[in-house]
């Protein structure tokens, strides 16, 4: 299964955005599904707070651990993953318009009036497992593209 079909099929399953998108690249990178869904547990609608969607940030836990510096010292990996990180941002935001999960959502989760029309319209069934994939295959096409860069 590819990794945007195992990301929405992990998100139908219950588990949130962020945990979905990192444990299905998880296991590519050395890190186990369980450890990654315990991992991003806390990222999902926008780290409960209705900022950045937790679909990016699942994506964003992925670039840093494949590309990521693991010392101070590690500067090129830092501007690597950095240049990586906005690449994929602006890739994201050029899709949906924002990477925030309110402006993605068209409400505030904070709200309970909000919160309420969210859930009336079921736009975390509807909406969500689509940006899940989104994200995955923004991600796939990146990681692709990056590793061809790297043969070169």
């Amino acid at each position: 299964m590819d990794n945007a079909k195992k990301a929405v099929a992990t998100f139908s399953q219950g588990l949130n955005c962020a945990q979905s998108v990192f444990s299905s690249f998880s296991n590519d990178l050395g890190v186990d599904e369980n450890t990654a869904k315990k991992i991003a547990g806390s990222f999902g609608s926008g780290m409960r707070y209705g900022e950045v969607c937790g679909a990016v940030t699942g994506a964003l836990m992925v670039i840093g651990l494949k590309y990521g510096a693991s010392t101070g010292e590690d500067l090129e990996s830092k501007a690597d993953t950095n240049e990586k990180t906005v690449e994929f941002l602006d890739a994201f935001k050029a899709e949906h318009g924002s990477i925030l999960c309110r402006d993605l959502l068209g409400y505030d989760i904070l709200k309970e009036n909000e919160l309420a029309i969210i859930k009336e319209k079921g736009l975390f069934k509807t909406l969500c497992p689509k940006l899940v994939e989104s994200a995955a295959l923004i991600l796939e096409k990146k990681l692709d593209a990056w590793e061809a860069d790297q043969r070169k």
